[in-house]
Protein backbone atom coordinates (compact mmCIF):
# COMPACT_ATOMS: atom_id res chain seq x y z
CA UNK A 1 0.00 0.00 0.00
CA UNK A 2 1.01 3.04 -0.60
CA UNK A 3 2.13 5.88 1.83
CA UNK A 4 -0.18 8.13 0.31
CA UNK A 5 -3.01 5.80 0.54
CA UNK A 6 -1.75 4.70 4.42
CA UNK A 7 -2.13 8.90 4.83
CA UNK A 8 -5.57 8.38 3.49
CA UNK A 9 -6.78 5.41 5.79
CA UNK A 10 -5.85 7.53 8.59
CA UNK A 11 -6.80 10.80 8.69
CA UNK A 12 -10.15 8.71 7.77
CA UNK A 13 -10.63 6.62 10.62
CA UNK A 14 -9.31 10.14 12.21
CA UNK A 15 -12.29 11.91 10.72
CA UNK A 16 -14.25 8.34 11.63
CA UNK A 17 -13.49 8.77 15.22
CA UNK A 18 -13.87 12.01 15.88
CA UNK A 19 -17.68 11.77 14.42
CA UNK A 20 -18.20 8.73 16.88
CA UNK A 21 -17.08 10.00 19.78
CA UNK A 22 -20.55 11.90 20.34
CA UNK A 23 -22.56 8.68 19.95
CA UNK A 24 -20.24 7.34 22.14
CA UNK A 25 -20.51 9.80 24.74
CA UNK A 26 -24.41 9.92 24.43
CA UNK A 27 -24.22 6.46 24.68
CA UNK A 28 -22.73 6.13 28.14
CA UNK A 29 -24.56 8.98 29.40
CA UNK A 30 -27.97 6.66 27.93
CA UNK A 31 -26.23 3.58 29.77
CA UNK A 32 -25.36 5.68 33.53
CA UNK A 33 -29.29 6.55 32.94
CA UNK A 34 -30.60 3.35 31.75
CA UNK A 35 -32.62 5.13 29.62
CA UNK A 36 -32.19 6.74 25.76
CA UNK A 37 -31.65 10.63 26.34
CA UNK A 38 -32.49 11.48 22.88
CA UNK A 39 -36.35 11.38 21.24
CA UNK A 40 -36.64 7.77 19.18
CA UNK A 41 -36.90 9.64 15.92
CA UNK A 42 -33.50 10.25 15.95
CA UNK A 43 -32.58 6.80 16.57
CA UNK A 44 -34.67 5.40 14.07
CA UNK A 45 -33.18 7.94 11.23
CA UNK A 46 -30.17 6.88 12.64
CA UNK A 47 -30.69 3.35 12.17
CA UNK A 48 -32.21 3.92 8.72
CA UNK A 49 -28.88 6.10 7.79
CA UNK A 50 -26.56 3.97 9.18
CA UNK A 51 -27.88 1.25 7.26
CA UNK A 52 -27.81 2.72 4.18
CA UNK A 53 -23.96 4.12 4.57
CA UNK A 54 -22.99 0.94 5.32
CA UNK A 55 -24.28 -0.87 2.08
CA UNK A 56 -22.61 2.46 0.44
CA UNK A 57 -19.60 1.93 2.39
CA UNK A 58 -19.56 -2.11 1.66
CA UNK A 59 -20.14 -1.87 -2.12
CA UNK A 60 -17.63 1.03 -2.29
CA UNK A 61 -15.18 -1.16 -0.30
CA UNK A 62 -14.19 1.50 2.08
CA UNK A 63 -13.15 -0.09 5.76
CA UNK A 64 -12.97 3.50 7.51
CA UNK A 65 -16.67 3.62 6.67
CA UNK A 66 -17.59 0.33 7.26
CA UNK A 67 -16.05 0.30 10.69
CA UNK A 68 -17.48 3.39 11.38
CA UNK A 69 -21.21 2.75 10.47
CA UNK A 70 -21.66 -0.92 11.58
CA UNK A 71 -20.19 0.29 15.48
CA UNK A 72 -22.67 3.44 14.94
CA UNK A 73 -25.79 0.58 14.10
CA UNK A 74 -25.21 -1.13 17.33
CA UNK A 75 -25.63 2.05 19.77
CA UNK A 76 -28.88 3.16 17.48
CA UNK A 77 -29.80 -0.58 17.99
CA UNK A 78 -29.42 -0.87 21.61
CA UNK A 79 -30.75 2.69 22.07
CA UNK A 80 -33.78 1.83 20.64
CA UNK A 81 -33.61 -1.43 22.76
CA UNK A 82 -33.49 1.13 25.78
CA UNK A 83 -36.66 2.99 25.07
CA UNK A 84 -38.64 -0.19 24.68
CA UNK A 85 -37.26 -1.48 27.53
CA UNK A 86 -38.58 1.86 29.64
CA UNK A 87 -42.08 2.27 27.60
CA UNK A 88 -42.53 -1.58 29.03
CA UNK A 89 -41.62 -0.85 32.29
CA UNK A 90 -43.63 2.10 32.71
CA UNK A 91 -46.41 0.15 31.07
CA UNK A 92 -46.19 -2.43 34.09
CA UNK A 93 -45.71 0.00 36.81
CA UNK A 94 -48.97 1.54 35.74
CA UNK A 95 -50.83 -1.62 35.51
Amino acid sequence: MAKTEIAILVLGFAGQSLFFMRFFVQWLYSEKHRRSMIPTAFWYFSIGGSSLLLIYAIIRKDIVFIVGQATGFFIYTRNIYLIAREKREREAENG
